[in-house]
């Protein structure tokens, strides 16, 4: 027989991640279009979809979002369509067991909260996660005693180029690779080159900001990149200790133990 498993969603801006979590193992994953005008009734069947049989395997689900109304139209499915499913959203007054020292804890996303979880949890204090959204790029700061500090938000990959393509006469959309040099010597691969190297010298220079503003040695600190971005940028940079494609996942399922 199947061990039971646990589904758990991460709703962003752009994607929804879902994933069957199992002891801290992602055994099955995909990743969606987040559509806000997306109905309860059409969310349950997208996800029944995906589980097929394995849908007899979940024994709980756990959802974190950054979109007030996707997140709505999910309680009504869970209501609706999963009531015999034990289920967590995770909100203020849900239990992380992160302290958030910052100006208004409620303002900080809980896909972010949830990130800060899984990094303490399996990396240790002081750690730095970087999440590669497409339309936000994510920086979060765990010290020492596992406390969510803060950190920084800035655009996304996508929405940059989809910025660019928007307002540059002579700009163009173009695939999300690595071009061949720094120096481009087409247009395609200029706007490669932007997107690839500058994110990643961005990155390194935050991150390096981050950990002199924490005042502890750079050997000390984890820094762990996440997101469905992160495999375009991690090997241009040099501040990366790990590179966790599951992090969220795994933080929805550290969430869900301690509240189910």
């Amino acid at each position: 027989m199947t061990a039971p498993s646990l589904l758990a969603a991460d709703i962003g801006n752009s994607h929804t991640v879902l994933g069957l979590v199992r002891g801290s193992e992602v055994v099955a994953h995909w990743r969606v279009a987040t559509v806000e005008s997306r109905t309860a009734d059409e969310w349950a069947v997208l996800i029944r979809g995906l589980l097929g049989p394995r849908e007899e395997e979940v024994e709980g689900i756990v959802v974190c979002s950054t979109v007030p109304s996707v997140l709505q139209a999910f309680r009504t499915m869970l209501t609706d369509h999963f009531g015999g499913v034990s289920s967590v959203v995770v909100e203020p007054g849900v239990r992380t067991g992160v302290p958030v020292l910052t100006d208004n804890p409620r303002e900080v996303g809980t896909d972010r909260i949830v990130n800060a979880l899984a990094a303490a949890t399996r990396y240790g204090g002081p750690a730095v996660v970087v999440d590669f959204g497409g339309t936000a790029t994510t920086f979060d700061v765990v010290n020492s005693q596992g406390q969510y500090v803060g950190g920084a938000i800035s655009p996304g990959i996508e929405i940059s180029l989809e910025a660019l393509e928007r307002r540059g006469a002579q700009l163009r959309m173009v695939e999300l690779r690595r071009p061949r040099t720094v120096i481009a010597r087409n247009t395609v691969e200029a706007l490669q080159s932007g997107m690839v190297f500058g994110v990643a010298s961005q990155v390194d220079g935050i991150v390096s900001r981050m950990i002199t503003e924490l005042g502890v040695d750079e050997a000390e600190v984890s820094v762990i990149a996440t997101g469905y971005l992160a495999p375009l940028v991690y090997d241009e940079c040099g501040c990366f200790t790990a590179h966790d494609p599951w992090l969220t996942l795994r933080g929805l399922e550290l969430v869900y133990a301690r509240n189910r």
